[in-house]
């Protein structure tokens, strides 16, 4: 799969990733969700994915726009991105002006997929340039140009958000989400994610299956005020760690302890849970 990170225009901090279709990125389907994509793209409908960190969102819409020959364009989200960098501004350049697009305004272009990861982290009126495109009119007027873009049957808007981080502030305008389609990611049960650690690292099953165990562990607890706790990802990482050679106390020491916390007592009580489950290194 070939990728190109790129920065939007402006002096901006959100990442946009342009992903040209080729081979399908693994995705160990929990539900019923890819079934779900599929028909929302053919039926030109937009899509939110909810779910945890390192659950498995921005994988799912890698794989399906693979899957369904999609380019996909992905801006991450932040609390400074405006309308301007999803559309696109005006550029001053050896004495002309030009425009440039913007990765929204790209992406119905072309086709493609368009993909907001964390929407919610986004200015609240940004999200309200994305009315017309996510309801029947499917366009994209662009005030400063006078243009209005029609989107073609193969572009798809994509957003997800992280539920678990929502408040009074951070959270889609009701008229946003009445205009999209909605799918619950959660963390996979064991079978699926053990299939996944082993087919993302190459790890064997008997340890695959022990850092499934220990991560099942440490999301059943409840006395330690964590922000977040053992995702898939985190797993994935502790299992390439492994396969390379590392140690497998210390490779969840710092792919998994380390990542969920900085609290040394809170550490050191996870490390605890990790040595019980897992054992010493030999």
């Amino acid at each position: 799969m070939s990728v190109t990170a790129l920065r939007a225009h402006g002096e901006t901090t959100d990442l946009v990733a342009e992903v040209s279709s080729g081979d399908t990125p693994f995705y160990a389907e929990q539900g019923h969700e890819c079934t779900v994509f599929d028909h929302a793209w053919r039926q030109q409908l937009p899509l939110l994915i909810k779910g945890p960190t390192g659950c498995g969102k921005t994988r799912l819409v890698e794989h399906m726009a693979a899957r369904l020959g999609r380019p996909l364009i992905t801006v991450s989200c932040h609390d400074d991105l405006s309308a301007a960098d999803l559309v696109g501004r005006f550029l001053i350049g050896q004495g002309n002006t030009v425009w440039s697009d913007g990765p929204l305004a790209r992406a119905v272009r072309t086709g493609a997929i368009c993909y907001l990861d964390e929407v919610v982290e986004a200015r609240k009126d940004t999200t309200v340039v994305l009315h017309p495109l996510a309801d029947d009119r499917r366009t994209l007027p662009i005030e400063r140009t006078g243009e209005e873009l029609v989107a073609p049957p193969g572009f798809m808007l994509v957003m997800s958000y992280n539920p678990g981080y929502q408040n009074l502030l951070k959270g889609l305008k009701p008229s946003t989400r009445q205009r999209l389609l909605a799918v619950d990611l959660g963390y996979p049960n064991a079978a699926i994610e053990q299939r996944i650690v082993q087919a993302e690292s190459g790890l064997n099953a008997h340890q695959s299956e022990q850092l499934v165990r220990l991560a099942h562990a440490l999301r059943g607890l409840t006395e330690h005020d964590l922000e977040e706790t053992a995702s898939t990802r985190l797993l994935v990482a502790a299992a390439r760690l492994i396969r390379s050679g590392l140690p497998m106390l210390l490779s969840c020491r710092v792919a998994i302890v380390n990542a969920l916390t900085d609290d040394p007592g809170t550490a050191n009580a996870l490390f605890e849970v990790v040595r019980a489950l897992v054992g010493d290194d030999h």
